[in-house]
């Protein structure tokens, strides 16, 4: 029988480059499943894999290019010097 490994929180932020905040709002959020261990969280490697792997849905698609488009209007003269270098 396989056993299934199991990453706390701060381990999985450390893994996807994100804040220990981050994760726990997504967990919270439903976008991460994990386990509830008292006062902890499991979070099980293959639903860090279905994480990883889930295609981005409308609502963030649009928070993306939201960004990026507040990124070019605020930054964009710097954007440009820095693709000259």
């Amino acid at each position: 029988m396989k056993k299934n490994k199991y990453y706390s929180i701060q381990e999985v932020a450390n893994y996807l480059g994100l804040s220990r905040i981050a994760i726990y709002q997504r967990v919270k959020k439903g976008q991460i499943k994990a386990i509830r261990i008292g006062k902890n969280y499991a979070i099980p490697q293959n639903y860090i894999n279905n994480f990883i792997n889930a295609p981005l849905d409308d609502e963030e698609k649009k928070e993306i290019d939201k960004s990026v488009k507040r990124t070019v209007s605020e930054y964009g003269e710097v954007l440009r010097l820095l693709g000259k270098e």
